[in-house]
């Protein structure tokens, strides 16, 4: 079957889609982007990442392209055309297509692609849900907090550990401190015991399933903290583990080939695992494909 796009208005094939080649997503990177994964036809934290998209604009200053409901509806769209029941959503807004400048054109629509595709089912058991981590440097620009298309700092990180045959590269800032992986958020459980994750500011991204793994915490009581590591405090945490969209709750075994902790997913990940497992299937605020209801989208920053 052949997959299907939403652009710009239109669903086509996605072997015909295409953009104008002065759309400024294409020239310069003037664009931002989400991800959304669908669990058993189920939308994930959809209200986090439409709150997050629309931060995204407001920091860019690029119009919505549509409505959050009428956005829902070309969502929807695309997974029911495409089938798919276990995967991801992709969207992606442009400012539009005009001369090339540098300053923002005037009057120019914003551009908007949907894609979707099949992905593999949620893990059921966290010991067959590990991965290995290596560090790499941070050098990415000052505004990550915004998930702008820019990613080619990512990009070069990313591959470094597909070489090295990791997972993630957890990015390490010239201060000597962790910000967050590549495209995952970076938690530990450090040597004393506690749990924690990097204070939200410009320099990490405001992940949707950090926000969403939060919530569980404070509503079982778990105690975090949100404040940053260091790279030697990385290197002796009891445990790593990464969230994100596609991630969910991953333990990373081995830091630069060193084993974390006892080399094994450890009580903490263990249950977050299957706290965040329960919340896929089924929580109130994860919105079926057929439903335009939204959620409550706070705490993200």
């Amino acid at each position: 079957m052949s997959r299907i796009a939403y652009v710009n208005g239109r669903y086509v094939p996605q072997r015909e889609a295409s953009v104008n080649v002065e759309d400024r997503g294409y020239q310069f990177g003037d664009g931002v982007y989400e991800v959304i994964h669908v669990h058993d036809g189920r939308f994930v934290d959809t209200g986090l990442h439409l709150a997050r998209l629309a931060r995204s604009l407001r920091e860019l200053a690029i119009p919505k392209p549509m409505e959050d409901g009428a956005l829902l509806v070309v969502l929807r769209e695309v997974v029911r055309r495409n089938r798919i029941r276990e995967g991801i959503v992709y969207m992606q807004v442009s400012r539009g297509v005009a001369r090339r400048d540098h300053a923002f054109p005037r009057d120019v629509a914003p551009a908007l692609v949907v894609t979707a595709r099949h992905g593999k089912a949620f893990p059921r058991e966290i010991d067959t849900w590990t991965g290995n981590a290596i560090t790499a440097p941070d050098i990415r620009w000052g505004r990550v907090d915004i998930k702008t298309v820019n990613l080619l700092p990512n990009c070069l990180a990313k591959q470094k550990a597909r070489e090295a045959g990791a997972y993630e590269a957890i990015l390490i800032d010239r201060d000597g401190n962790v910000t967050e992986g590549s495209s995952t958020t970076v938690w530990a459980v450090d040597e004393d015991g506690v749990l924690r994750t990097r204070h939200l500011d410009h320099h990490i991204l405001p992940g949707c399933t950090r926000a969403a793994v939060i919530s569980l915490m404070e509503e079982a009581g778990i105690r975090f903290e949100e404040r940053g590591l260091s790279e030697a405090e990385l290197r002796a945490a009891r445990e790593i583990f990464l969230t994100s969209a596609t991630s969910y709750v991953k333990p990373m075994v081995r830091l630069d080939g060193v084993a974390v902790g006892e080399g094994t997913p450890g009580p903490v990940a263990r249950r977050l695992f299957e706290l965040f497992a329960r919340h896929a299937d089924g929580a109130a605020h994860n919105v079926p494909p057929a439903s335009p209801r939204l959620a409550s989208c706070g705490g993200i920053g």
